[in-house]
């Protein structure tokens, strides 16, 4: 698996994606490709609805990763970034402001407890070298 050195890199796309979250908490939402690293900038969950509340949850899938300059880490499984956080009605939630690094093969997966319920908005740079 490539862990591309991203001081020296060929591309740095920047992106946004959104997502209108389901009511099945294991939905894939993004995988990091091969040969590419995710640097995950910005995540921002909303609640359009008018009255009622939602939980998010959003978690990080790691397959059997050797990273690079550590030892004694889990190689794989589930790692949650937000789990059953109530957003109430018509408002917003910073849920990363500090970036973060998806390997190859790393998937973001999450949804709501109530579908059409929260936005996901995601900033994030694809780096390949």
């Amino acid at each position: 698996m490539a862990n591309p050195n991203i001081v020296s890199v060929a591309t740095i796309n920047g992106v946004s994606l959104g997502w209108n979250l389901t009511n099945t908490l294991t939905t894939t939402l993004m995988t990091a490709t091969a040969e590419y690293v995710i640097k995950i900038n910005r995540i921002m969950c909303t609640n359009i609805h008018a009255t009622d509340a939602a939980n998010l949850n959003l978690y990080i899938t790691k397959l059997n990763v050797t990273p690079a300059g550590v030892t004694d880490f889990d190689t794989s499984g589930d790692f949650y970034l937000a789990k059953v956080i109530s957003v109430p009605a018509n408002a917003s939630l910073v849920v990363l402001d500090t970036p973060i690094y998806l390997m190859e093969t790393d998937v973001l997966k999450g949804g709501s407890s109530a579908s059409s319920t929260l936005d996901l908005l995601l900033s994030y740079e694809a780096i390949i070298d």
